[in-house]
């Protein structure tokens, strides 16, 4: 009677149910994200420089201010003279200054874009390693409660003589290896959880909840598609591309810096004891005299900048192709596992413990085996759920590249 209780306890169905009777709140992704695009520090930053930069347009194109002068001279008769003068750079000076500056600001706006695409990758990427690691101890937690079963029946088989007490110790040694998975699990839990509240700006220690469930997305676009993406609207390409525009701009401003300026200014002089009045007008002119040691070498330095400029795009522009291809074969890869492990190796693998159950119920598997049939089927599905999250972790940071779902 003892030994039919003790069996009926290990049956598959009972296996599969669910363990954890303290439900924690669901943590809803998109509320989260929207979280951190409102409150992420680094996000705020990125657009305040962006608002900084947008500020110093006019200031570039404006004229310099003018000075006000004062100059009294004693000799025979007294002069005094009020008057006010103005730099005036040589003409298109002041309109390529302020597009140079509309160029710094478009890209300290495409970097601002590209920061809200890589904190809300990097949040999604933490949230479903969290997922991870919560299902992981949920399996974890359910194999070491089943362990538990099998060394009390260990114990009564080797009570009446049909097993061997190492049976009991090796399940209590595997019990012993669960646990510490579960601490090294509960770890890194701790751990997602503060990163995903750095995220949010929140303080560490801020309870979070439990991840909604996940299902694997099918990518929208192909290869092909993704690289046009890439080419066209990805936000990290856009901000080289503004560098080169900038640059562009720099020498056509280096190259009039051959050009002179100009200050004007005038007057308005009265004379003692004589009481006339009259006036001065006088107009000063730069002259870049010293042209092969500054006017050439800043449209050299100029030159050079946009060459390096160029070579950065193509840099980044070879990066970003290098990881849409990488994390598209990472989703495929993770696709393709999931399948089969759904499909064939778990399936197999609850056959395989069921039979192993059956079979040292009657004497025909040794504890070893069942207990082997037990833990490939948790590292079977633990692998399944590392690879589902692995695959939705590749389209985030996708969806971090191109700025759109891919």
């Amino acid at each position: 009677m003892k030994f039919a209780l003790l069996w009926a306890s290990l049956l598959w169905p009972a296996f599969a149910l669910a363990v954890d009777n303290n439900v924690e709140p669901v943590l809803p992704l998109a509320q989260l994200i929207r979280e951190a695009l409102d409150q992420n520090p680094e996000i705020k930053a990125a657009e305040q420089r962006w608002v900084s930069a947008q500020a110093r347009i006019p200031q570039e194109q404006t004229l310099p201010d003018p000075k006000l002068f004062f100059n009294h001279r004693e000799l025979e008769k007294r002069e005094t003279m009020v008057g006010v003068s103005q730099e005036i750079p040589f003409p298109g000076k002041l309109g390529l200054k302020g597009e140079i500056a509309a160029s710094e600001a478009g890209m300290l706006e495409q970097n601002y874009l590209a920061t809200r695409l890589t904190i809300a990758a990097a949040l999604k990427e933490a949230y479903y390693d969290l997922h991870f690691i919560v299902k992981s101890i949920a399996i974890v937690g359910k194999n070491r409660r089943l362990l538990v079963q099998f060394e009390e029946l260990a114990e009564a088989y080797y009570a009446v003589g049909k097993g061997a007490q190492q049976d009991v110790y090796r399940a209590q040694t595997e019990q012993s290896r669960l646990l510490a998975r579960l601490a090294s699990l509960e770890q890194r839990k701790q751990s997602l959880s503060a990163d995903i509240n750095r995220l949010l700006n929140r303080h560490p220690y801020t309870t979070l909840g439990i991840p909604e469930e996940i299902t694997m997305t099918p990518l929208q676009h192909s290869q092909e598609q993704l690289e046009v993406l890439v080419g066209n609207s990805a936000p990290l390409l856009g901000t080289q591309v503004k560098d080169v525009e900038r640059s562009d701009k720099t020498i056509d401003l280096a190259k009039r810096e051959y050009l002179p300026d100009f200050e004007l200014s005038a007057g308005g002089i009265r004379e003692e004891p004589t009481g006339l009045n009259g006036y001065q007008v006088m107009l000063n002119v730069k002259v870049p005299l010293y042209f092969a040691n500054k006017q050439r070498q800043g449209v050299r330095e100029a030159l050079a900048g946009r060459e390096a400029s160029k070579d950065d795009l193509q840099n980044i522009r070879q990066e970003l192709l290098f990881r849409v291809k990488d994390n598209i074969a990472q989703a495929q890869r993770a696709e393709e596992l999931v399948h089969i492990l759904q499909d064939a190796i778990i399936p197999q693998a609850r056959f395989t413990l069921a039979a192993a159950q059956a079979s040292y119920g009657v004497g025909k598997v040794d504890f070893l085996s069942l207990l082997t049939s037990l833990l490939t089927l948790l590292d079977n599905e633990i692998e399944l759920h590392g690879e589902i999250v692995e695959h939705e972790k590749a389209l985030a940071r996708l969806e971090g590249i191109i700025g759109e779902r891919p």
